[in-house]
């Protein structure tokens, strides 16, 4: 059965856009590989994070509403996002968030993964996972992590719904399959399974609904290599009365989105044609992008966002985190 290859990106409701950067590009070394704007809001950014050229896969993304209120963790969300980095660059990792006072717990043993939670400074709910299979993908190295330390793509996402079977056969309908549960978190895989292809459902029952707004995941986006396996899985969907929307174009890729039965927003993303159609590698994220549509605007667009800049490594050592999320 044609399906999905795993995760495309992971799309979350930020603050600050400077802090943003600060964490995101500073803290956590990965690459500003586009800096565009909300093609349904275009005078609000949409930051793209990831490797190099951003791959399909190594995404976390960002829309930064300076003044929007804080979101709900619970039911019908992604609660966790997880990020891959090497087996061996763990204790680099403790090290680094000790340096940079990002409030962390201890590490974990999960499986074969070793983890650390951790929240950004807007509350997002996030991991490290040390995974032996995340060192055979390259690191970048001209970032503000050494590249043999560096995230490497999303590991996983971790989804809070009411009851597990609705979740799980929309899942299996994109490919996944169920492989283990661990203590009420049951995980599903696709392809070989490695780090990018994990999707971690926990059935939550009464929980606090949770709702959109700064330190939440707006959505999930799985990649689908061409147009054709998106319009298939499109219709297989719909078949089973999710309603997706028509086919989008968002530039960098082609998009499909609708809820799965438990709430949270899902999408479908082709993996092409990526995001070197309108910035050379070298400099990609150094400048704003517009889509043709909002190009006569560009005087006004960026008349009204805010100045931002990309940190180096020295700012990478202050103060991103100096306000941490509270434990709510």
């Amino acid at each position: 059965m044609t399906g999905t290859l795993g995760i495309h990106h992971v799309t979350a409701i930020a603050g600050d856009p400077q802090r943003n950067l600060d964490v995101y590009a500073g803290v956590l070394g990965l690459r500003l590989v586009k800096r565009t704007v909300n093609f349904d809001d275009p005078y609000t950014y949409h930051f793209y994070f990831g490797d190099e050229q951003g791959s399909p896969g190594s995404l976390i993304t960002f829309f930064p509403w300076r003044d929007a209120p804080a979101g709900q963790h619970g039911v019908g969300q992604v609660a966790v996002t997880s990020l891959a980095i090497p087996a061996d660059s763990l204790g680099w990792w403790l090290h680094r968030f000790v340096a940079t006072g990002v409030r962390h717990e201890a590490p974990m043993r999960r499986g074969d993964e070793q983890v650390v939670s951790f929240r950004d400074p807007d509350g997002l709910r996030l991991e490290l996972v040390a995974h032996p299979a995340t060192g055979a993908v390259a690191g970048w190295s001209d970032g503000t992590v050494p590249a043999e330390h560096s995230i490497r793509r999303v590991h996983a996402v971790t989804l809070w719904v009411p009851t597990l079977e609705p979740t799980a056969a929309v899942l299996e309908a994109l490919g996944f399959r169920a492989a283990d549960d661990r203590e009420g978190t049951v995980r599903f895989l696709v392809g070989d399974g490695i780090p990018g292809a994990i999707v971690d459902v926990r059935a939550v029952g009464g929980f606090v609904r949770g709702h959109d707004g700064v330190g939440a995941v707006h959505h999930v986006a799985f990649r689908v290599p061409d147009d054709a396996t998106e319009l298939s899985l499109r219709e297989r969907v719909a078949g089973m009365g999710r309603r997706p929307t028509p086919v989008i174009d968002r530039s960098y890729f082609h998009s499909v989105y609708f809820r799965e039965p438990g709430g949270v927003l899902f999408e479908l993303a082709t993996d092409m044609p990526g995001f070197l159609i309108d910035e050379p590698r070298s400099t990609l994220g150094h400048s704003l992008t517009l889509p043709p549509q909002f190009e006569a605007r560009r005087a006004e667009i960026e008349g009204v966002l805010p100045p931002v800049q990309l940190p180096s490594a020295l700012t990478a050592e202050t103060s991103a985190f100096a306000t941490d999320p509270d434990d709510s």
